[in-house]
């Protein structure tokens, strides 16, 4: 890219990145007086109207959360490349990922994607029939076109994160079944399958979190997750009150760390990468799974995917000097092995 659409692109970012960071500030600033208590999910999940923002109606601030930075809080995966890369690089680095990733939130192909997901979702938990022209009615004739990849998409995205499948009921018929393609135990078990799913929501969390620059804000998590029809307040049929479950649950299990923001005021929160997440998975596998609900290849998001790449480097060196230092303390505790099996034999 020639060096004047560098500069041009660069100062379009920041822009945009300042325009991003006075709307959650003023948001932030609405919603201060509204801390209300997570309510129990009831026996049904509710079908009222979806709240207009995410974070409007409830503050998802955990009581004494500790404010910390990177540094203080000893975060060694995302977000820990601030003293490796310089910060002024690093803040570049961060300000093109932060972009990107919002910048595939507000892919208008994906808010359809999403709103043929909480469609799916809503006819499953009343088990009503799905009908194409309904579907057809959500995309609009604007993107009529391309119904079918939106449909797919939405298909792959309700079987990867929430594990059901979407099939024709007969083919080449207008209407769907939506069912769960997870299998009961022979005990009549459904734990496998929770995790299953559970998996695909945090898996799907990492990546917003990847995407954003190694960190989320609360309000990015919870915009993303409404888009998919998982609303903060609102007992979800699969996975339950999300806060709970993403702020307390996935936390106390080292996949995400939520902590305030250090110094900011109104306070403000966000998400990370866990201990466990770091060592159970990679970027580029994150970036994949993304990508498939994107319906799309991880190169589509080249700054994430440069990052990924240097990350399994990264991993395949480490691996290498552990395996070297296993190899050398096992040659050093060989001869004191023989000098004591001779010993023991005259």
């Amino acid at each position: 890219m020639p060096r004047g659409q560098k500069s041009k692109l660069r100062a379009r970012e920041k822009r945009h990145q300042a325009r991003r960071e006075t709307q959650n500030l003023g948001g932030a600033q609405a919603t201060a007086a509204q801390r209300e208590e997570s309510p129990s999910c009831p026996s049904s999940p509710s079908r009222g109207t979806p709240p207009s923002s995410p974070a409007a109606g409830t503050r998802q601030e955990p009581q004494g959360a500790p404010a910390t930075s990177s540094r203080a809080a000893g975060v060694s995966g995302p977000g820990s490349d601030v003293r490796a890369k310089g910060p002024v690089q690093a803040r570049r680095s961060s300000s093109r990922a932060s972009a990107s990733g919002e910048s595939f939130q507000r892919d208008p192909l994906i808010k359809k994607v999403g709103m043929l997901t909480e469609f799916l979702l809503e006819k499953y938990t009343v088990e009503e029939p799905i009908i194409k022209a309904d579907l057809l009615k959500l995309v609009n004739k604007r993107y009529k076109g391309k119904f079918p990849d939106i449909l797919r998409r939405a298909a792959e995205c309700v079987q990867l994160i929430f594990g059901l499948e979407l099939k024709e009921v007969k083919p080449g018929g207008d209407s769907y079944t939506l069912g769960s393609k997870l299998h009961v135990s022979d005990d009549g078990c459904r734990s496998s399958g929770w995790r299953f799913r559970k998996n695909g929501l945090l898996m799907l969390l990492l990546g917003v979190i990847f995407l954003h620059g190694d960190r989320a804000s609360a309000e990015e998590i919870w915009e993303f997750l409404s888009g998919l029809g998982v609303y903060v307040g609102r007992c979800h049929i699969i996975f339950g009150e999300p806060r709970k479950l993403i702020t307390e649950d996935l936390v106390q299990e080292k996949y995400l760390v939520y902590r305030q923001v250090r110094d900011s005021n109104p306070l403000r929160y966000e998400f990370l990468w866990g201990r466990r997440a770091r060592a159970e998975t990679t970027k580029m596998k994150v970036l994949e799974f993304v990508a498939r609900v994107a319906g799309t290849v991880p190169s589509a998001f080249p700054v994430h995917y440069e990052d990924a790449l240097r990350d399994e480097e990264d991993r395949a060196r480490s691996q290498a000097r552990a395996a070297a230092r296993a190899l050398t303390r096992i040659k050093a505790s060989a001869p004191s092995k023989v000098m004591s099996s001779s010993s023991s034999h005259p």
